[in-house]
């Protein structure tokens, strides 16, 4: 995919009106067994949730979703559970993010600005703890060198935490495309008003109406007499 198709597909993502099922900040609560499976073993999450994408037709892989420039040219077609075992261990955050784009683009799923938000810190982070190591490793100040090592620490952590969350909306999100949530329990439906025709504007079915029915109309039940007009 050209550079310029990239720009115009996350400028087209921005206009999506579907939003995930849980947003990062709540998806550990959504699945919590799965968040500790991807914290714990991301490569092995990012490869059966990109084979699930797939509806488990590998046929239709293609290296990083066709979202790199090596996409298509790794010989996806002879071997694709090769490529992307190689794909989710070699270039781990790209398979997250691959996948991620994968799904808002079937189902025009946009990001929140809280996911956004949580996403830019994590990045910010990163660069923030490479520059200190790069700054510690030029000026040789041993307790820069271990502020660097911590930054560089919390960095991680908050990468394979974000990883984790990302992950769990993942699947969360295909459980939800494949049926697995259960189905929800019948409600008892609230009382109705059925409309009058004698009102200009029947109420809303199914909210209390203050003042019901409006002083000047006819109560319920209806006169015993005929209408005027009407034959004795």
């Amino acid at each position: 995919m050209a550079p310029q198709d990239n720009v115009e597909k996350m400028q087209l993502r921005q206009n999506y009106r579907n939003v995930w099922h849980t947003d990062l900040s709540r998806s550990t609560q959504a699945d919590t067994p799965y968040c500790c499976f991807a914290f714990w073993c991301g490569p092995c999450a990012s490869y059966l949730l990109r084979k699930r994408a797939l509806y488990n037709d590998m046929s239709r892989y293609t290296c990083c979703a066709g979202y790199m420039p090596c996409s298509g040219r790794c010989g996806e077609s002879r071997c694709p559970e090769l490529c992307l075992a190689t794909e989710v261990f070699c270039c781990f955050g790209n398979s997250v993010a691959s996948t991620r784009f994968l799904l808002q683009d079937e189902f025009n799923i946009q990001t929140t600005q809280c996911d956004n938000c949580i996403i830019g810190f994590m990045f910010c982070l990163s660069q923030v703890a490479c520059i200190f190591s790069i700054v510690a490793m030029i000026v040789g100040i041993e307790e820069l060198s271990e502020a660097s090592q911590l930054l560089s620490c919390l960095a991680d952590m908050v990468y394979c935490t974000v990883c984790a969350c990302m992950q769990t909306q993942h699947k969360v999100e295909m459980d939800k495309r494949d049926g697995k949530f259960g189905p929800q329990p019948m409600a008892v439906p609230p009382m109705q008003q059925m409309s009058r025709f004698d009102q200009p504007i029947p109420p809303a079915v199914g909210y209390p109406q203050q003042g019901y029915p409006a002083p000047g109309y006819p109560q319920y039940p209806p006169q015993a007499y005929p209408p005027a007009g009407y034959p004795k």
